[in-house]
């Protein structure tokens, strides 16, 4: 039974995410931790103007919860610097998510505090696995199985960049029901199947079916129509929560493959920005791309779930990148 420990695991973060989610929204509707919409966004999403935030909590409580008892049981210990990065950002997240109430507009924590926040998690991330773990300074380079580049000095740095990256890649692609939390879920599962590949990363296989278990039960409340949103609080936690395998797994560069689509959100709104300021017009429709989608004609579950496909796909391909042979 305990080879399968990663399903038995999956199965609770999963089964406790449903239990908190009827217990957690109707607390966040009586609170009116409601969501500010974008008025320049797709008309469509007016209607969402009130719905719970900080619904990230529905996942983050059992991920918590799960890798307590793992880290305490004395069963996987290091799990603990993935669960810290996975909190901290969502600390960070949960912050932000309820001065934007507080204040009832879509600003929350300043930029400078946000990336404060995330520099300081990054880097006691990345000082701890650098000095307290046998993991090194190299990562693995894609499509050459075994072949390894080491950063030396610029690995601190490379982290912490890397980290807070992922973080916001990921909060921008959180922007339509179930978009985030199904690309997340995907990425998880990906991170789950590779690990079982070697039995030293047992506890890396854990914690990434912890976070694939906790994104399905969130999805139960966030599919179209949302119940209820992540936020800041749960998209903050994710980014960090798989930029923190990855760099366990010495895999970061895989991200570019197989978490393309956090990628692509990114440089779709810096391409926008730029656009903007050298010619006062904008690029895309709407940035992030998935928005640009939307008022290009598609219909928001349509954009989730070409979005979701194409994540599959890209972790096939991701795997093909590490030497994985389906025949």
């Amino acid at each position: 039974m305990f080879d399968s420990i990663q399903v038995i695991t999956f199965v609770i973060t999963f089964v406790l995410a449903l239990i908190a989610g009827p217990i957690l929204i109707p607390i966040l509707t009586r609170l009116k931790f409601g969501q500010t919409v974008r008025d320049d966004g797709p008309a469509t999403h007016l209607v969402k103007t009130g719905t719970p935030t900080m619904g990230g909590l529905i996942f983050l409580i059992p991920v918590i919860i799960v890798s307590v008892y793992f880290y305490v049981s004395g069963i996987y210990p290091k799990i603990l610097p993935m669960a810290f990065v996975t909190i901290g950002f969502g600390i960070i997240g949960f912050l932000d998510d309820l001065i934007k109430i507080r204040k009832k507009s879509k600003d929350g924590l300043r930029p400078n505090q946000k990336l404060l926040g995330q520099l300081i998690v990054s880097g006691l991330f990345a000082f701890y696995i650098t000095n307290y773990t046998n993991i090194g300074t190299d990562i693995e380079i894609p499509f050459v199985h075994g072949v390894t580049f080491n950063l030396a000095w610029l690995y601190i740095p490379f982290i912490i960049f890397f980290l807070i990256a992922l973080n916001n890649g990921v909060n921008l692609t959180d922007g339509l029901d179930g978009l985030a939390a199904g690309v997340t879920l995907i990425v998880a599962v990906f991170f789950t199947l590779v690990a079982m590949t070697r039995n030293d990363w047992d506890y890396i296989k854990v914690f990434s079916s912890i976070i694939a278990g906790g994104c399905l039960g969130f999805l139960a409340f966030n599919i179209h129509p949302a119940k209820v949103f992540m936020g800041d609080t749960g998209s903050l936690a994710l980014g960090g929560a798989i930029g923190a395998i990855a760099v366990m797994m010495k895999l970061p560069l895989v991200i570019l493959i197989v978490g393309a689509i956090y990628v692509i959100e990114t440089i779709s709104v810096a391409i926008q920005v730029g656009y903007f300021k050298l010619t006062k017009k904008r690029f895309f429709k709407m940035a992030p791309i998935h928005h640009h989608f939307e008022l290009s004609g598609w219909k928001e579950t349509k954009v989730v779930y070409v979005f979701w496909a194409v994540t599959v796909i890209l972790c096939f391909i991701g795997m093909l990148s590490l030497g994985f042979k389906f025949f």
